[in-house]
């Protein structure tokens, strides 16, 4: 076993294994969200820029897709606000889109408002809830919950990936500087 595989202590505490359903999910979730947002911990503007992939996926665009995402799901969905009224992209590909204004601290704080306005929003709500804002229809909240984790699980994969190819690329400049 790797430390990566090693069993410990869940993040949210030992009580997060008896609670409800709904508590682990947002649990998760918010696990997860943190986990994107610190990608960008300790980078340089180019690094989190860099393209390391032939698809549109950097660092700092996960981040802002993760905020596209966030608001897709919890402001759309639940609000029924149009995408237009919200101020965002109109499809997810548009939302990797870097302009020239995106910093890490710009793209950070608007995920962290993307987060707060979240979680305004769903407060209250139980998981059978429905929400009727989705392109596809109306649906239990516990849908978007389950959809929003195995979306921020598969963004924080690449982001570990990417993270580590920079890092060792750094690693690899110091190493030959030397």
């Amino acid at each position: 076993m790797n430390a990566r595989s090693q069993p410990g202590p869940h993040p949210a505490g030992p009580t997060i294994l008896q609670a409800p359903i709904g508590t682990q999910l947002w649990a998760m979730i918010d696990e997860h969200r943190a986990i994107l947002a610190a990608c960008l911990d300790g980078l340089s503007e180019d690094e989190a820029r860099a393209a390391l992939v032939p698809s549109k996926t950097t660092l700092l665009g996960l981040v802002k897709h993760a905020t596209f995402v966030e608001q897709v799901w919890f402001d759309e969905a639940v609000t029924g606000r149009s995408r237009a009224e919200i101020g965002i992209s109109a499809t997810p590909d548009e939302s990797f889109d870097l302009a020239p204004k995106d910093t890490i601290a710009s793209v950070s704080a608007g995920y962290a408002a993307a987060l707060t306005s979240s979680r305004r929003h769903t407060a209250g709500l139980g998981l059978d809830d429905i929400v009727s804002g989705n392109r596809r229809g109306p649906l239990p909240l516990r849908y978007v919950l389950l959809h929003v984790l195995r979306e921020l699980a598969q963004h924080c994969g690449h982001a570990d990936i990417l993270r580590e190819q920079l890092l060792a690329a750094r690693q690899g400049a110091e190493v030959s500087a030397r």
